[in-house]
């Protein structure tokens, strides 16, 4: 089950615009979340960027789920 998911997602990243641009987009906050998270010291500004981030990474994980159900 979990190949069938890969290549989907594979051929989508291929064939979709909009999945690969969300994929991307999301893959992007992933790091800028990350790359936040591993400061040693967060200011009250980084913490309300880090939840902005989150809303936003989650929108994006949304988004593709939306486009994989289409295909399933």
């Amino acid at each position: 089950m979990k190949l069938k998911e890969e290549e989907l997602i594979q051929k989508l990243m291929n064939e979709s615009e909009e999945f690969r641009k969300a994929k991307q987009t999301h893959s992007e906050l992933a790091r800028q979340l990350e790359e936040m998270e591993n400061r040693l010291h967060l200011t009250p500004q980084d913490e309300i960027e880090i939840k902005i981030l989150k809303k936003k990474k989650l929108a994006y994980k949304d988004q593709m789920e939306k486009i994989l159900m289409q295909y399933r």
